[in-house]
């Protein structure tokens, strides 16, 4: 099979994109690498049209595993014919492949087997010959007796065994049963045991039936999460009648045949016994495959969307961890993320010290000047968000948020954290991630297993190995996109920038702590164990800030500082921020791009990005983005009416809509039948005016929609 030719077939690309694509990464390049630096080389391939090309390389590279597995195994039987040869080459698909193995794959000890071991395969090829003949059926199998077979109805069930086997190990049968399945079949739900599910999570599923044409992917997951539970039955209901009907036509009864019934009853047995409960298999795991597939991508593009959200610069942070008996962990930091301060206040039951709490809070204000108290979102959130919100209501200049503790005290255990901060108990540590998640969500949260941060749906019941490598694609993407300071960033941030991973970080962090700040790029290469293939790959990413080597904090990549040196020349460039941008928007103006290459003898896509890093030094992504919402009040929810307007940040989008934080303990749904045609993606930190739609105090839910103006 010729891999290259088939994506560029199905990505819709030039098959020198592919070839050159392929080619890089074979040769140990990174997609933020490949997408970054390399444009020329792949026609300017983007991140998402490589990965899209990786993924989809290694499932053809699989299949093609397979095929050569398959047919080895095949010629090893003496069972490969030039038909089965050629049918197994031109499979597009796994599953194309193994139903063609099916009937040759070695098998557990199955009835057909022992009928074969008793000699009974020529009366079994006897039913499906179905020949005219006025022999008694016991005349026919009187030949196929023998010590282990002593029965002329043993004889005819071992056979009809065998032919059992046939049709529902046939390929063809097979594929036209899936499809059928797929296109007509029904998956039902009801109730099985009440006392799995005591407080009615699956409800609405205990009388539930809906065509798998129309089923949602967060619905097999939820059907799949009731059965694991015991709280549900599951069935699925397939077009037995039209799937039969295709066996008979595949094999045909001859009514003037003495074995005639014999077949039938071979063809019944197989639809009933072997095919129909193979195929309901094939379809509930092709069916929760896909579900999973969608939630990975789901929950992957929701962590962008938190991982992408901008710093709040320039501001001291009061961190709190709320709790009720244990009480509130605080935790000060600098701008820069240093911890200043840390305590524990007890504003709630059972201790009550809720005036002076107010007076611990007012203090620490005035002592650090913390402008923003961050407040994780769990147990006695609200409770303390209360708290926060009369201390600014009597005059304290601050502003507060609600942020997402979630995967919290997962670091506050773990080992980096200890690294970190070896000073502070493991309850503290939790104040400290809360409160640095504000000051730079990106540099803190990829110390945290991307699965533990809670923004995607039945993400424990996704499968472990896809979801990994989906989020920790994404995080790479992220990092990348936002370049990493080399002197600050922690060896969990770090490991995600191309071709570095955990133990090149590691020895990055420790070089640094022994020989000092990086002054410019080149001393990367000091770093034991990081080799020239290293170094091309990340140094682009990693960024200086205030070393000897101005480009050094910028994405141009080493490689390319002659370019610019060239360029300079060029233009002559005597200055340099603002002086420097003027100086390159004039010279721009008198020459196009396609020119300024040819003299300087460099791409115009690496040209274009010099430009506009030039233009806009240590540019962050992150700061041309909507910035986290900021509170002095607290919002009850007896104070909301229908119709009311205010403006909420979204937590969590599913597949039937968008979570979004208005500043209640629950957060409101903004169901997908609300959002406009043609509303533009919502994504997880998306700052949204929303109007109330209804109230149900008593289960403290509200819907949500989006304003007509």
């Amino acid at each position: 099979m010729d891999i290259h030719a088939i994506l560029a077939r199905e990505l819709k690309l030039a098959p020198t994109q592919v070839q050159a694509a392929v080619t890089l990464f074979d040769d140990g390049n990174t997609v933020p690498f490949v997408a970054r630096y390399r444009k020329e080389v792949t026609g300017s391939l983007d991140e998402e049209q490589l990965r899209q090309l990786v993924e989809r390389l290694a499932y053809l590279r699989t299949l093609a595993d397979r095929k050569t597995t398959v047919l080895d195994s095949l010629r090893a039987q003496e069972k490969l014919t030039p038909e089965l040869k050629a049918a197994i080459e031109s499979a597009e698909t796994l599953q194309a492949v193994e139903d063609l193995y099916q009937p040759f794959k070695p098998k557990r000890r199955t009835r057909a087997m022992m009928a074969r071991s008793r000699g009974l395969e020529p009366l079994a090829q006897m039913i499906l010959a179905q020949p005219l003949t006025h022999d008694s059926l016991a005349k026919l199998a009187q030949p196929f007796l023998n010590e282990e077979v002593a029965e002329i109805e043993t004889a005819w069930a071992g056979a009809r065994d065998i032919v059992a086997e046939i049709i529902s190990d046939d390929p063809e049968l097979r594929g036209a049963a899936r499809t059928l399945a797929r296109e007509r079949s029904e998956i039902c739900s009801t109730q099985l045991e009440a006392a799995q599910d005591p407080t009615k999570v699956f409800a609405q599923y205990y009388e539930f039936t809906i065509p798998l044409s129309r089923v949602r992917p967060y619905q097999i997951l939820a059907l799949n999460r009731g059965e694991t539970s015991g709280a549900l039955k599951i069935e699925l209901r397939m077009p037995e009648v039209e799937i039969f009907a295709r066996l008979k036509q595949k094999y045909p009864l001859n009514p003037q045949s003495p074995l005639a019934k014999q077949l039938l009853l071979a063809t019944q047995d197989a639809n009933e016994r072997l095919l129909l409960p193979a195929i309901e298999r094939d379809v509930r795991r092709m069916l929760t495959e896909e579900a999973s597939a969608h939630a990975v991508r789901i929950f992957a593009e929701n962590v962008r969307a938190l991982l992408l959200q901008p710093p709040i610069r320039n501001h001291s942070v009061i961190g709190i961890d709320p709790g009720f008996r244990t009480g509130c962990k605080i935790a000060v930091i600098d701008p820069t993320g240093k911890v200043m301060l840390t305590g524990t206040i007890y504003p709630h039951e059972p201790q009550k010290q809720w005036d002076e709490s107010k007076t611990t809070l007012k203090r620490l204000v005035k002592k650090t000047n913390a402008d923003v108290f961050a407040i994780g979102n769990g147990t006695a959130s609200r409770e303390t968000e209360q708290l926060v919100a009369e201390i600014i209501a009597e005059g304290t200049r601050a502003e507060y948020l609600i942020t997402s503790e979630q995967g919290a005290s997962v670091y506050s255990a773990s080992p980096l954290a200890r690294a970190e901060l070896p000073d502070l108990d493991v309850t503290l540590r939790g104040a400290v991630s809360i409160a640095r998640r504000v000051i730079d969500p990106l540099a803190e949260l990829v110390k945290i297993d991307p699965r533990s941060i809670g923004v995607g749906l039945y993400q424990h019941d996704l499968d472990d190995k896809q979801l990994s490598e989906a989020l920790d694609a994404v995080v790479e993407s992220v990092v990348n996109a936002v370049g990493v300071d080399v002197n600050t960033a922690s060896p969990a941030l770090l490991r995600y920038v191309a071709g570095i991973g955990a133990k090149l970080a590691e020895a990055l962090v420790a070089y640094r702590e022994a020989n000092g700040e990086f002054r410019n790029r080149v001393a990367f290469r000091q770093v034991k164990g990081l080799g020239p293939k290293a170094f091309e790959q990340a140094a682009g990413f990693l960024r200086i800030v205030d070393g000897n080597e101005s480009l050094d904090n910028t994405a141009i990549h080493p490689e390319s500082y002659p370019i610019v040196r060239n360029l300079f020349a060029l233009i002559g460039v005597t200055g340099t921020g603002r002086d420097l941008s003027k100086q390159l928007a004039e010279f721009c103006q008198k020459t196009t791009l396609a020119e300024m290459a040819q003299v300087l003898d460099c791409g115009e896509p690496t040209l274009a990005d010099i430009l506009e890093q030039l233009a806009r030094p240590g540019r962050d992504p992150r700061d041309e983005l909507p910035k986290p919402l900021l509170r002095r009040d607290v919002m009850k929810l007896e104070d909301l009416k229908e119709g009311m307007r205010l403006k909420g940040t979204v937590r969590n989008v599913v597949d039937f809509g968008a979570f979004v934080d208005i500043g209640l303990k629950h957060d409101g749904l903004l169901h997908k039948s609300q959002m406009r045609r043609g509303q533009t993606s919502i994504t997880v930190g998306d700052v949204l005016e929303v109007v109330i739609l209804s109230i149900d105090a008593e289960r403290e839910r509200i819907g949500l929609g989006l304003p007509e103006t």
